[in-house]
């Protein structure tokens, strides 16, 4: 396969893997440095990656170079400016809205990562459960208990903060 079509074919999947690194809180330019660096493990362990799973496999090696790189760094954060907040009519809709998202950000850094990594995958990439489980190696139903927990914990700790 030649290099041009290879890429067009990866390049869908490396962007959704860069935004969601980036919605972790890896900053834009570590995110694209995790992918070319997944993409460079993928190409050297191609051979033993098994059919199939090729996209499951370079998340579980971007997730894990981005924890690898928080732990270098001792610190994990959600770059608030990063966010693409849509066009709308009103200043005070876009000020409502930015606020909100950070009421948001701020209730996501304070669950588990998993539970993080869910709620994104869930409610933000819009993954079916299957999908989530087959990218977290996990079962389909320990990812809706798992879900089910997080969105419990994100209702008590939103709760706690609004009020």
């Amino acid at each position: 396969m030649d290099t041009g079509r290879l890429y067009t074919m990866l390049q869908p999947k490396l962007n959704e893997i860069r935004k969601y690194l980036i919605r972790l809180g890896a900053s834009p330019s570590d995110a694209e440095d995790i992918v070319q660096e997944t993409v460079y493990k993928a190409f050297s362990y191609i051979d033993s990656i098994e059919d199939g799973k090729f996209g499951a496999w370079m998340y579980k090696v971007a997730i894990h170079r981005y924890y690898d790189l928080c732990r270098r760094k001792k610190w994990i954060t959600v770059p608030v400016e990063t966010i693409d907040i849509p066009d709308s009519e009103l200043p005070e809709d876009a000020l409502l809205q930015r606020e909100k998202k950070e009421e948001v950000d701020a209730v996501l850094s304070q669950l588990m990562p998993l539970h993080k990594q869910l709620l994104i995958m869930k409610y933000e990439m819009e993954l079916p459960y299957k999908e989530i489980a087959k990218l977290l190696g996990m079962r389909m139903e320990h990812v809706k208990a798992a879900l089910y927990q997080a969105r419990q914990q994100f209702k008590k700790k939103y709760g706690s903060e609004v009020q």
